[in-house]
């Protein structure tokens, strides 16, 4: 299995599937797919290539959910190897998308062939979900087929996102849940004025700040067992013309909050701008909520995967909720129980990305368990 799950991990990665562009990935899985008895259907949304494949009947439906869109490298000349020409070093394979996430895709598809090879006649059914706009905004990837799913009275049962969870070593840790995302774009308006007449201006950076000190100092939740406390986080303030003499007339502030299951979005919303209009602000908000927290414990996916995990790797997993979001937001409200199982993580995004080629198999091994455990 190694050298196949190597070898279609190579091809993938040799496609610069920079979001959202797909490359002819999931034509290559389509490719592998047919021949197993898959039911493929290509889903186009906007700019976006998406992939549906489907094999059996029934219940439950396991689903493997991934992407095939990468982030961009970044200089060229800042990797060891061409990041779009798979290179293997010393036991690891070098490129982008290596370990986010084309070596978790190279890994669906040759469990699946090593399972069905196995299993001709399983139970249930077993569904890809493969989209090129993870890395990207995510409007016409997951959110789109999941839709069409639905208007076709599909429903996932269980659903596994080859996310890069591991941390130490393959299989140390996997995600049960993510924390929620909402972002805000607050302006806060005043009056333009000269700076040796403040009198007759209003500073909208004098006004708000005292606001933003309370917002960075509020106490939102305490956590959970599950989550970690709620984070409220500023990543960008502009103000001004530029001139060293002009009050602005208006700021703008970009922000975050990482929430858990304890709150919901429409909280956070009401309860900042409570908070801003304490301090009497002239202000507008405009919100984006980019997911809501998920978690999937104590369910026969948790316990299926770690036992699937124990099987081929000898170690017991962490759970964890920590981390940014994935598809598996969008997956999760649909009563699917949802986990993330991928390789390590401590190179995506980076210069010179790369996955361990013994993981590549055996993460394929653990998908392939997994199955036997769920639909044998």
């Amino acid at each position: 299995m190694i050298d196949r799950t190597l070898e279609l991990a190579q091809a993938l990665i040799a496609r610069p599937s920079v979001t959202p562009r797909d490359e002819g990935c999931q034509e290559l899985l389509i490719s592998r797919l047919e021949p197993l008895g898959f039911k493929c259907e290509r889903l186009r949304f906007g700019e976006v290539d998406n992939l549906w494949a489907q094999h059996g009947e029934g219940k439950p439906l396991v689903v493997f959910a991934g992407h095939t869109d990468v982030v961009p490298p970044g200089p060229r000349d800042a990797w060891r190897s061409d990041p779009f020409r798979p290179e293997v070093r010393d036991g690891l394979l070098f490129g982008r998308g290596a370990a986010d996430m084309k070596g978790s895709v190279a890994a669906f598809i040759t469990a699946v062939e090593d399972f069905i090879a196995r299993h001709p006649r399983h139970k249930g059914a077993i569904g890809l979900l493969i989209t090129s706009d993870e890395e990207g905004p995510a409007v016409d990837g997951t959110v789109k087929v999941l839709e069409w799913l639905s208007a076709r009275g599909v429903k996932i049962d269980y659903c596994l996102v080859g996310e890069p969870s591991s941390v130490k070593m393959l299989g140390d840790t996997i995600k049960i849940g993510r924390r929620g995302s909402l972002s805000g774009r607050l302006t806060v308006r005043g009056k333009q004025g000269h700076v040796a007449y403040p009198h007759l201006a209003k500073n909208p950076v004098h006004l708000g700040a005292p606001a933003l000190a309370e917002l960075a100092r509020t106490e939102w939740d305490r956590g959970s067992a599950d989550f970690p406390a709620t984070s409220f986080q500023i990543s960008n303030i502009q103000a001004g013309t530029g001139a060293d003499n002009v009050i602005p007339g208006a700021m703008e502030v970009r922000f975050n909050f990482r929430f858990s299951t304890a709150l919901t979005d429409a909280d956070l919303r009401r309860r900042t701008e409570d908070i801003l209009r304490r301090h009497g602000l002239d202000f507008g908000i405009d919100w984006t909520l980019s997911g809501p927290p998920y978690l999937t414990r104590g369910e026969r996916l948790v316990g299926a995967v770690r036992q699937a995990i124990r099987d081929e790797l000898g170690i017991d997993t962490e759970l964890s909720t920590s981390g940014g979001t994935s598809d598996g937001r969008f997956i999760a409200p649909t009563g699917a129980e949802v986990v993330e199982f991928g390789p390590l993580n401590s190179t995506i995004h980076q210069v010179d990305e790369h996955i361990a080629t013994e993981d590549l198999v055996r993460l394929a091994r653990v998908y392939a368990r997994l199955l036997d455990l769920l639909i044998a």
